[in-house]
């Protein structure tokens, strides 16, 4: 299909045209209020959780989250690669192979999510173990997942819907969307927790109800306001799903790799007890909801740079990368004034006492401005998702949740649980400027790959990055010809 013909549609691509850093502004603004909303879900949670004066429960919150961190960053690294392909097929101007492959990424993210989901709850019981959870904490932990892991498929879809959003540009409908589901969460977290006095497992099921939301908004916006899925095609589903699974495999592997930290994170803090354990789950709470413009670029930037690259206009992929790095920056700058001058009214409001207090400060005060790194890692993860480097990507975020975390984290834990804290923001210091550096050389070298890609004989044939080499002539213009692909360019010394 043409790009006229896309355009007739009303589907042309957005982002191939107008300011860059507009395009990264609004769909990272977007993007975070919806990544945002999903957080905000455990936030609300810890919150009205807090109003219990229960330490057990508020521990429990650490442990079941650590659980809940490994699901969403799974279904996180899925639309990363549902709006990395999509995007870059409807930037190509193939509305019809788009629709296709959107079908195809629903199904397939469900069938992932079902697996993950009602597969981990036969494991629960040794998983908090391991984390180190035990007594009244871990009969809560316990009993909040065996209600929320059967909703993951729900979660999932619901993300995947609104990462289609995103990819046809319809940043406010995606934010909608997650933003339906903490209003959920913010309704029912205390009927159920309160007036129910259902405690711990009311919160479970408001955010089972959540889901519900979530899922169903976003299927309605991709169906019925863009008509964005097409029929499903069971011969052409192993074809889609390796496509996306090129992005999407490696986007799970990077993603997981923050919760793996955290786990170790947690398994040192919960020697020092409930405090401790209560105090590392506010920050990690808190962090996601005040740096959500930062936790949003690896997802919102893509449908930006892979519109680009499938265009190939690689200055403004390029450009991509520059603006994202400063949008970062000032976004963290901001966050970090807000977090040090509201700190006393953030401890008031959770509660909390003693050494959970005494992290949190900590935080708001000194290692908040390490996000700064965090955030460089993210960026540079975009830009080696929707640039042909996705196994960069995966490389750089285990090396970070490794070898960054676990020895310093050793390190930080021999001086308490404050110690851990800090530990884990110099590996994080650490590992973001590395892969910084990483992101920079592959965004040089595309401009050199550029030229190699056109060809010396006019003879219309292209080899530009992520797409299979095809013959742009009407013989060769059948659907099967024209399947995306996620093969970089050999790279050379990389």
């Amino acid at each position: 299909m043409s790009t006229g013909a896309t355009a007739a549609t009303g589907t042309a691509p957005r982002f191939v045209t107008g300011s860059i850093m507009r395009h990264v502004a609004v769909m990272s603004g977007a993007g975070a209020i919806g990544l945002i909303a999903i957080f905000l879900v455990d936030l609300i949670n810890l919150f009205y959780l807090a109003r219990l004066d229960d330490k057990a429960i508020t521990a429990a919150v650490g442990f079941f989250s650590v659980v809940g961190f490994f699901q969403t960053a799974f279904c996180i690294g899925v639309t990363i690669g549902v709006a990395a392909v999509v995007g870059r097929t409807l930037g190509a101007g193939r509305r019809d192979d788009a629709a296709r492959i959107a079908t195809s990424s629903l199904v397939l993210t469900v069938l992932m999510a079902t697996v993950l989901g009602s597969g981990s709850s036969l494991f629960l019981g040794p998983i908090l173990d391991l984390l180190g959870a035990t007594g009244e904490t871990r009969g809560h932990a316990l009993a909040y997942l065996r209600i929320s892991v059967h909703s993951v498929p729900l979660l999932a879809l619901g993300m995947a819907s609104a990462a289609l959003l995103r990819a046809v540009g319809d940043a406010r409908r995606s934010m909608n969307v997650t933003l339906a589901g903490a209003a959920v969460v913010a309704l029912f977290d205390p009927i159920l927790i309160f007036g129910l006095h259902l405690d711990l497992q009311g919160a479970a099921i408001s955010t089972v109800l959540s889901r519900i939301a979530l899922a169903a908004l976003g299927l309605h916006g991709v169906m019925r306001t863009h008509r964005l899925l097409g029929r499903f095609d069971a011969e052409r589903f192993g074809a889609d799903a390796a496509a996306i699974g090129k992005i999407a495999a490696p986007s799970i592997l990077t993603n997981l790799a923050t919760p793996f930290g955290a786990a170790f994170v947690t398994h040192f803090m919960a020697p020092y007890g409930a405090l401790a354990v209560s105090g590392q789950a506010m920050v990690e709470r808190i962090t996601p909801v005040a740096f959500g413009l930062v936790y949003a670029l690896t997802g919102a930037v893509g449908p930006v740079l892979s519109q680009n690259l499938g265009a190939g206009d690689y200055d403004r992929v390029r450009e991509g990368v520059r603006a994202s790095l400063l949008f970062m920056l000032v976004s963290v700058l901001a966050a970090w004034a807000i977090l040090a001058l509201t700190q006393d009214l953030i401890i008031a409001a959770f509660s909390a006492t003693g050494m959970a207090a005494l992290m949190v400060a900590l935080f708001c005060t000194w290692l908040a401005p390490s996000f700064i790194f965090v955030g460089g890692l993210f960026v540079a993860n975009a830009a080696f998702n929707n640039l042909g480097r996705p196994l960069l990507s995966t490389g750089f975020s285990w090396a970070r949740a490794t070898l960054g975390t676990v020895p310093f984290a050793w390190w930080g834990a021999q001086h308490g649980p404050r110690g851990i804290l800090i530990g884990q923001a110099a590996g994080a210091v650490l590992f973001g400027s590395l892969a910084m550096l990483a992101a920079a050389g592959v965004a040089r070298r595309l401009g050199k790959d550029a030229l190699l890609a056109r060809s010396p004989a006019g003879n219309g044939v292209s080899t530009e990055p992520g797409f299979a080499s095809i013959d742009m002539g009407e013989r060769n213009m059948r659907p099967a010809a024209i399947v995306p692909t996620t093969e970089p360019i050999q790279p050379r010394g990389d």
